[in-house]
């Protein structure tokens, strides 16, 4: 047991930063109730927090090389619980984006790349895969669990004390941090400011633009912000698409950038040559579509469940209860296979499963929940993420070597964290859009309402329509002055046609992620074939049926 202690304060530490990008989905609507925000800003905060760690994970990892890991891990650890912190005591919305939106995710972004390479310096040969799959399966646990702890705290106490517990747990990993094995950091290297402005802008800004597309519209616009009274919105194109525009050519910007520094022999703040490594740069896509899904499952069944059927928080986590219950079975299962079926094969059959999930859960979601399929859905998309969990993180970090498992890291967070931001802002957005309209045309259609109602509702929905539940549309109707038949009629076609924009939405989640299935084609195709133990072994893929690891460098090179 001795020696598993660091793997012990690792994982708890990536518990602990995983959790935040579920824990908060659940409570939603308290959250928003208590911080007199709504469904839109509480995705914003969501989305933004995401968009943090993606932003800058590559930097931490830097300054992970520069400072010493453990170091860096140390000073993530006290940022990151003065965020959790901030959260607990938040009174509004902007105060919760800044301890948890920025400060938590600045915390995070020096935490996690460190896990990585603290464990690859920590642990070799059998035991540093050990490692790697017990991490990877911490990452889905927690991303599972996360529901279901919001859930629970948000009933019975406050969603508060869920970062209050964060910001206690965080103060014991620095103390006992010190047990923690480290080699010194390169004092002498440089960052290149340049690099981080262009990779944390370029991301901002495609997020960003994501982000406002329920508002704006992506290439009509629907509702541009103006300036000075001033319509934005050049040539009669939403600035969504020249937003999105801008920030190809800026990433593209900074893809150049990185080759650059590489070929005239300087630290790039990523090293693209890494990228031409086949099981690396498809385990890093494959991770970006598995929480692209995961993100937005979570952001759509917390609306469903709680806006439309009127959960509370505790229900809400019993109903996702399932998904955690596959997610731990099966990551134990792909462990297992991963002796007898090659990384490729077990994550194209994780991926298929998790579209099977998404499927079943689409077609249970109706006006009155199928609960039977419902569950059963969940359990399924928890299997495929299992399946997922228990090979990519292996593949990612056996696919180069120890020296790069920090950039490893970063690039594994920064994926992670961008396919979260963008399953958030992309399916909250379509399903906006698909509300709104389907919403607008309902009622303009209905031959029972009068003109000047229609012309009411299409006013109000014109930046949106509003994430409520079907009693505060009717209370909304009635406060402006409708007849309670009105409001009625009002009220049900609004529920209606939230009900058919969530199922729109998550038919687009599952087509998306039946067709990240050909992304696998570069992960190892061949089983693993267990030998001595050591470093060497390892990277060649020798550490039988421990994540399904092996044959990275047959698949790749390095």
């Amino acid at each position: 047991m001795k020696r598993w202690f660091v793997l012990v304060i690792l994982g708890v530490s990536q518990f602990v930063m995983v959790l935040d990008s579920t824990v908060m989905n659940v409570s939603i609507s308290t959250v928003a109730t208590d911080l007199n925000t709504d469904i839109g800003g509480m995705q914003a905060a969501i989305t933004f927090y995401a968009l943090t760690m993606a932003a800058f994970m590559l930097t931490g990892g830097k300054l992970g090389d520069k400072w010493g890991r453990s170091t860096a891990f140390r000073i993530g650890s006290v940022v990151y619980g003065l965020g959790s912190l901030t959260t607990a005591l938040a009174p509004n919305l902007t105060v919760l984006m800044l301890g948890w939106s920025l400060v938590e995710g600045l915390g995070a972004i020096l935490v996690i790349p460190a896990i990585a390479a603290l464990a690859a310096i920590n642990y070799s040969g059998r035991d540093r895969v050990i490692a790697f799959s017990a991490l990877g399966a911490i990452t889905g646990f927690a991303a599972a669990a996360g529901p279901l702890i919001g859930g629970l705290m948000t009933t019975y106490a406050s969603w508060r004390y869920v970062f209050v517990a964060e910001t206690v747990i965080m103060v014991l990993v620095l103390i006992v941090s010190g047990r923690i094995k480290d080699t010194p950091g390169d004092r002498s290297l440089r960052i290149d400011l340049l690099s981080v402005i262009l990779s944390a802008s370029g991301m901002a800004l495609l997020v960003y633009a994501v982000l406002q597309s329920k508002a704006w519209g992506w290439l009509v616009p629907l509702d541009p912000p103006e300036v000075a009274g001033v319509t934005i919105a050049p040539f009669g194109i939403s600035p969504v698409a020249y937003l999105i525009v801008v920030a190809i050519l800026v990433l593209w910007w900074f893809v150049r950038r990185q080759q650059h520094l590489e070929s005239a022999g300087r630290v790039p703040l990523l090293k693209v040559s890494m990228l031409r490594i086949p099981a690396l740069r498809s385990g890093l896509t494959m991770f970006l579509a598995q929480y692209f899904a995961i993100a937005a499952l979570f952001f759509v069944v917390p609306v469903y469940l709680q806006t439309i059927l009127g959960y509370d928080a505790l229900q809400t986590g019993l109903k996702i209860l399932p998904l955690s219950v596959g997610l731990i079975l099966f990551s134990v299962v792909g462990s297992r296979m991963s002796t007898v079926r090659s990384a490729r094969n077990i994550a194209r059959i994780g991926q298929f499963t998790l579209g099977l999930g998404l499927l079943l859960v689409f077609v249970s979601v109706q006006p009155e929940l199928t609960d039977v399929l419902f569950a059963a859905g969940m359990f399924v998309v928890g299997a495929g993420f299992g399946l997922l969990a228990s090979q990519l993180g292996n593949v990612n970090m056996t696919a180069v070597s120890k020296d790069d498992t920090s950039e490893v890291g970063g690039l594994q967070g920064t994926f992670q964290n961008l396919g979260s931001s963008f399953g958030t802002a992309v399916v909250g957005s379509v399903f906006i859009l698909l509300l709104t309209g389907g919403f607008s045309t309902a009622v303009e259609g209905s031959t029972t309402l009068a003109d000047d109602v229609k012309q009411q509702v299409a006013e109000a929905t014109a930046g949106g329509a509003p994430i409520i539940s079907q009693d505060q549309a009717e209370q909304a109707v009635l406060d402006a002055g409708g007849s309670p038949e009105v409001a009625t009629e009002v009220a049900q076609t609004y529920a209606d046609a939230q009900v058919e924009s969530l199922r729109q939405s998550l038919f687009l989640v599952f087509a998306l992620t039946l067709f990240a299935i050909v992304f696998a084609r570069g992960l190892p195709a061949t089983i693993p074939i267990p030998e001595p133990a050591s470093a060497s072994s390892v990277r060649a893929g020798g550490a039988g049926g421990a994540g399904g690891a092996g044959g990275a460098d047959q698949a790749g090179g390095t």
